[in-house]
């Protein structure tokens, strides 16, 4: 599948290969065929302007990053410094590291930093991959900031299969909640995909 229906770029290749030998949180980088799949949405929404909630090593931010447009912009927020420096370098390498800007802060910060600002800005895309248990402040908040029309995307909502487990930790149990809670929001259009370890999609109303 990799070799036939995934253009991935010797610098998205080179940083995912890395990470995944190097970093003992490897698991929570995106696949390839999430890759892509995120770059494709990128194309087909239009979009100039994305905030990414979870950045890790900067895998996702990449893929997208390569796909937007000249001007594009990707306001990219996680918590560590550390790990989002890791991905700097590829970024650089890319040619797209003018493209991303890092808030290193709890996201929900950042978030509401946004919202309560007098000239909030508007983005055309969301994509959250961050902690379980923020879901859903994490989309409440990126709903105000998504334009009508725009997308929001959301990682991990089938969790490996827990989701289906009777007994559940806290991280799943907020999955599940999100899941709930998305199937009678009014305010968007949803679909639900099997691509990697599931991605929602929503579209704004």
């Amino acid at each position: 599948l990799r070799t036939s229906g995934v253009r991935e770029s010797k610098e998205a290749r080179e940083l995912r290969e890395i990470t995944l030998a190097e970093n003992e949180w490897s698991r929570m980088q995106i696949s390839p065929e999430q890759g892509a799949f995120l770059s494709m949405m990128v194309r087909l929404t239009g979009a100039k302007r994305i905030v990414e909630i979870g950045t890790f090593t900067g895998y996702s931010a990449l893929w997208m990053a390569e796909a937007l447009p000249e001007g594009g912009h990707i306001d990219a927020c996680d918590i560590s410094e550390e790990w989002t420096s890791f991905g700097r370098q590829y970024w650089k390498k890319a040619g797209v590291a003018g493209k991303i800007q890092t808030h290193i802060a709890p996201a929900l910060e950042t978030l509401n930093k946004w919202n309560n600002s007098p000239t909030p800005p508007v983005f055309d895309m969301a994509f959250i991959d961050a902690d379980k248990e923020n879901y859903e402040g994490y989309y409440e908040a990126c709903l105000k900031l998504v334009r009508p029309g725009g997308l929001i995307a959301v990682d991990n909502v089938l969790w490996g299969g827990s989701v289906l487990d009777d007994e559940q930790d806290e991280p799943t149990a907020a999955i599940v909640k999100f899941n709930q809670n998305r199937t009678h929001d009014d305010r968007i259009h949803l679909a639900m995909t099997p691509i990697g370890d599931g991605l929602t999609l929503c579209i704004v109303k």
